[in-house]
């Protein structure tokens, strides 16, 4: 009878501790010694550093007590994350945030390994960007945004939402009122705007690294020259201003733009400019051999990278999901007005509420993932240049759109 009373209260202190250690958050088995500092770089957006830093100090509150950080944030571009990573891997970011159109080329050089048990995030977050942040149905990445796009911008003062639906409407009108409307042709990503829906056509080829693109094509009801003379005829308007995003912002607090195409990072600091006059929509159509095309645009996600060399992978880990976190995402839409990745924020009454996510959203029924490789975007932006000026040399359009077109496809 003694031996049974034992057994039972040895049962139950057990069941007790056990039910104790399950219910502390399990320490990451790279986890160092108690007096160890957890040392992590982060790169991100120059934008985002106050965000992030508010971000890191929410993380070591979090885990206060199971290990001692120390975070570093550094500046990177997430366009050119890739190159700067892959240069030293080594030496590079534990986690990282970058543009979705890296994630295969990541991946295919070790820089990311596959997230583990994936499923939580994948149900998390929307299922366009986790399509992004994956190759071959593997997840890579954690998806943080779903808004890498662009759209119209426009002041209501000026404009109806009648006269923002065609491209014509919006120069005319800016043109009598002594203003600009800006596009950034200096850039082949929004470039791909005018010859999208044409059906012309450039995607990668199978090899996943080299182009294919027949913007040169001489064949259907719209050809590469047609786009290029609607490009000079856009150009020719005293309306129409080829400016970066930087200087388009510019213009918009100075008052000399009232239209421009741009993206939602740009959203909070317009409604500052222009207040309740803010409009958004999708692009407008545009003339183009005679008929109204719809201006197409790339589409794309902000992804969070652990570094595959990373010291401390685990703690990397936990730090990228936090960063991602419903919460945390809420967060950079307060603050930085970007459109959520994961699926509860992304439906919650005030992103539904932004007329730049509207915009996105309206816009996203004309836009396709950004799938091209390197040898796409100086071609373009050397042909666009050249339309921005009116073409200056004179030389002939299609010649220009085969010497693009091979650039393109260059291997």
């Amino acid at each position: 009878m003694m031996r049974r009373l034992f057994l039972f209260v040895l049962s139950a202190c057990l069941l007790s501790l056990l039910s104790a250690c399950g219910s502390q958050e399990q320490l990451p088995e790279d986890s160092p010694p108690a007096d160890e500092t957890i040392v992590l770089t982060v790169w991100g957006a120059e934008e985002d550093e106050a965000l992030l830093q508010e971000i890191f100090a929410s993380f070591q509150a979090h885990y206060a007590g199971q290990a001692s950080f120390q975070i570093t944030y550094q500046p990177q571009s997430e366009s050119n994350c890739k190159d700067v990573l892959l240069g030293d891997l080594e030496g590079g970011a534990d986690v990282f945030a970058f543009a979705d159109d890296q994630v295969s080329a990541l991946a295919a050089a070790g820089g990311l390994d596959p997230i583990p048990d994936s499923a939580a995030i994948q149900s998390a977050s929307l299922p366009a960007a986790v399509e992004a942040a994956s190759v071959e149905n593997t997840l890579y990445a954690y998806p943080l945004t779903a808004d890498n796009g662009y759209f119209l911008y426009y002041n209501k003062s000026y404009f109806t939402e009648a006269d923002v639906q065609r491209l014509d409407r919006i120069l005319e009108t800016a043109a009598q009122a002594g203003r600009l409307v800006s596009m950034d042709w200096s850039s082949a990503w929004y470039v791909y705007a005018f010859f999208g829906n044409t059906g012309l056509e450039v995607g990668l080829t199978e090899d996943g690294l080299t182009n294919y693109c027949t913007w040169n094509s001489t064949d259907g009801p719209i050809c590469g020259v047609d786009v290029a003379q609607a490009m000079l005829d856009i150009a020719a308007s005293p309306a129409f201003s080829n400016r970066t995003d930087t200087a388009f912002l510019t213009g918009v607090q100075d008052g000399s733009v009232i239209a421009g195409v741009s993206g939602v990072w740009n959203a909070v600091a317009v409604k500052e400019a222009w207040g309740d006059d803010m409009g958004a929509a999708k692009l407008p159509t545009y003339t183009c051999a005679g008929q109204q095309v719809q201006m197409a645009s790339f589409s794309g996600c902000k992804l969070i990278g652990v570094n595959a060399y990373s010291r401390h992978p685990d703690w990397a880990a936990r730090l990228a999901e936090w960063i991602v976190s419903e919460e945390n995402q809420r967060l950079r839409f307060e603050l930085r007005g970007q459109g959520p990745a994961n699926v509860n924020a992304a439906n919650s009454p005030e992103v539904q509420a932004s007329p730049a996510i509207a915009a996105l959203l309206e816009q996203s029924n004309h836009s396709q993932l950004q799938r091209v490789g390197g040898k796409f975007w100086d071609p373009v932006a050397e042909f666009s240049g050249s339309m921005a000026q009116g073409n200056p040399s004179g030389a002939s359009l299609q010649v220009q759109l085969d010497r693009l077109a091979e650039g393109v496809s260059e291997r």
